[in-house]
């Protein structure tokens, strides 16, 4: 955009300043950032000091924001709260057969927010089969390595997000919701994922598929989605 900035600048005493200067100044009284990572890179060292009153320009989220001497502070646009949707879908396949939670391979979205007080809203779907209704699964919710929107522990019982019970057939399909409001606490990026586990010892979990997956009516493929979205405090 025209008016976007990498720096902002600090003139010295007796300095003479370009035009290109002047009219970067003229051209808006705010400073205008791509984002929140170049908003912070532009202040300090030859730069301006980062100093309570500064008001900043957020394309990435179309918001005004102003620092309080300790952190920014959103100063608007009031009339929404959702400040960016990220959303992946996984068309292909994923098979595993362990009893330690494993990511499924392509569901992830990562996501920056733009303030660290902001909330995420995660929101997946999860698509597939296992061992001839013999096999229990288990799917959690993960924020880079952290399992989040996890049940209480309780004996061996194992604790997730939640379960996937098998269907009786090879060609059958289970379908589940995993969904959560996270505080991440961050201005850097985050990576949010989907895990399962196979809760019997030699069971196989399928995902985007039935266990049986060959070339008749029978046998379906479905797709696996997660979707991140920034909700500012």
């Amino acid at each position: 955009m025209a008016n976007t900035q990498t720096t902002v600048p600090l003139f010295v005493a007796n300095q003479v300043l370009t035009a290109a200067q002047q009219n970067a100044s003229a051209g808006t009284g705010v400073p205008v950032f791509a984002t929140t990572v170049t908003r912070d890179a532009a202040f300090g060292g030859s730069n301006k000091a980062l100093a309570e009153g500064q008001l900043a320009y957020i394309e990435a989220s179309n918001i005004v924001q102003y620092y309080d001497g300790a952190a920014w502070a959103t100063l608007g646009p009031a009339a929404s709260k959702i400040a960016q949707v990220i959303s992946t879908t996984l068309t292909t396949t994923f098979t595993m057969a362990s009893q330690t939670y494993a990511t499924v391979t392509g569901l992830t979205a990562t996501i920056t927010p733009t303030l660290n007080t902001s909330k995420i809203l995660v929101v997946a779907s999860l698509s597939g089969s296992g061992d001839n209704g013999v096999s229990r699964s288990t799917s959690q919710l993960v924020r880079d390595s952290t399992a989040i929107a996890i049940a209480t522990s309780a004996g061996s019982r194992v604790a997730g997000t939640s379960p996937l019970t098998m269907p009786p057939n090879n060609f059958d399909f289970y379908s589940t919701n995993l969904t959560f409001l996270d505080s991440p606490a961050t201005t850097s990026a985050v990576v949010y994922g989907v895990q399962v586990r196979s809760n019997d010892s030699a069971a196989t979990t399928y995902i985007n598929r039935s266990k049986d997956d060959t070339n008749s009516v029978s046998f379906t493929r479905a797709v696996s989605t997660i979707t991140v979205i920034e909700v500012l405090a």
